[in-house]
């Protein structure tokens, strides 16, 4: 048993590193986001600078021995550079060091968002710098309220709003709203809905039952991609385009997937428990909802599980029907937030697309032994 278990633990660590590789992303700062080799553990460096100790950026390494001082005349008066020391000689420049060979060059981190190093400079020997493992929780804030449009200069007060009217009231709490009524009403419609159509395949007799049962699951061999020009001009002479409506209301007519995992799970219920219901007077819509429904909660837990995370995780449907930003869903807000700043801030992106799968991944850990259940029950004993 000990190898089964040693393979299992492996797989699980291998199949979460993703994850676990994206929520440390999202707790670094922008620099060690994307340098090689890989920083896997978030870390803050200290050194001192100009006599203060405080937190640095670090930059390159000193490949050869060079003067390290500041330029005193022209454009970049003021700023402190690395030169050979040959210029040490130079009425522009004042000598402050002589710098040696593997030396780093370290930036004061400073309150910026935008421009985390543009404090003061120093060069400082490797063993002058000090790191400590520092989560930067304060990503998630900011990752969040740039989902609504704003720029980093914004919330640092440095550059005016350039949202206005509707636009400016559109951020992450209603597109949270909006993604969560979306799934809420589509699952609604998809237990309900599907549950009555596979009660109708499963336990009444009617003529053509089977064959009906058939062409409902030849509806999915049908390609997505084949429906989208058709179901846009039906929504749209509906007049439901730039609404939520295209999101939830299909899911009110059934889908082929769901009523089959249904029927086959109401043939599983003893047909005893029908009859007797049907000798004490019962009428079918109550041995429906009384009876079969109560004893059903697994599949029906499957059902819903299933369509909340399809409704939660949907682009495609968000892109083709929204197309007012306060209708926008999560998937599609964080599609746009990527696309709306020149650079991608890895963090923040990193941070919003863990706050995005966080409900799924809550969701699937409390509900994970009755999906478990609806999956592999057989709905009825002895």
């Amino acid at each position: 048993m000990l190898p089964v278990y040693a393979a299992l633990i492996a797989g699980a660590v291998l199949f979460s590193f993703p994850l676990l590789w994206l929520v440390l992303t999202a707790l670094k700062p922008i620099e060690q986001t994307m340098v090689f080799p890989p920083q896997f553990v978030p870390k803050a460096y200290y050194a001192e600078v100009e006599g203060r100790k405080v937190e640095v950026v670090l930059g390159p390494k000193v490949e050869e021995p060079s003067s390290w001082g500041e330029v005193i005349a022209g454009p970049q008066a003021g700023s402190r550079v690395l030169v050979s020391p040959d210029a040490k000689a130079d009425p522009n420049f004042r000598w402050i060091k002589d710098v040696p060979a593997g030396w780093r060059v370290v930036t004061e981190r400073g309150e910026k968002l935008s421009a985390p190093g543009s404090g003061a400079a120093d060069v400082v020997p490797p063993e002058a710098i000090e790191s400590r493992v520092k989560l930067r929780w304060g990503n998630f804030p900011t990752a969040l309220a740039m989902m609504g449009g704003r720029s980093l200069e914004e919330l640092e007060g440095t550059a005016p709003s350039v949202n206005s009217g509707e636009d400016a009231r559109a951020g992450f709490p209603l597109f949270l709203a909006n993604t969560v009524i979306v799934c809420v009403l589509g699952v609604l419609g998809a237990v309900f809905a599907n549950a009555i159509i596979a009660y109708g395949f499963a336990r009444l007799r009617w003529p053509g039952r089977d064959a009906l049962f058939a062409v409902t699951i030849a509806t999915m061999m049908i390609p997505a991609a084949v429906l989208m020009v058709p179901l846009y001009g039906v929504f749209k002479s509906l007049g439901w385009i730039g609404t939520l409506l295209p999101l939830w209301a299909p899911a009110w007519f059934g889908s082929a997937f769901n009523i089959f995992l249904l029927r086959q799970f109401f043939r599983t219920l003893p047909e005893d428990i029908s009859e007797a219901a049907r000798i004490d007077g019962c009428s079918e819509w109550r041995i429906f909802w009384n009876i079969i429904l109560p004893l059903s909660t697994p599949a029906l837990a499957v059902v819903a599980l299933f369509h909340f995370l399809f409704a939660w995780n949907d682009f495609m449907g968000p892109l083709m029907y929204l197309t007012n930003k306060r209708s926008f869903t999560l998937a599609l807000a964080l599609q746009e937030y990527q696309s709306q700043h020149t650079g991608v801030q890895w963090q923040y992106l990193m941070a919003a697309s863990a706050v995005t799968i966080l409900p799924i991944i809550v969701l699937f850990f409390f509900a994970q032994k009755t999906f478990i259940r609806g999956i592999a029950t057989t709905g009825g004993k002895g």
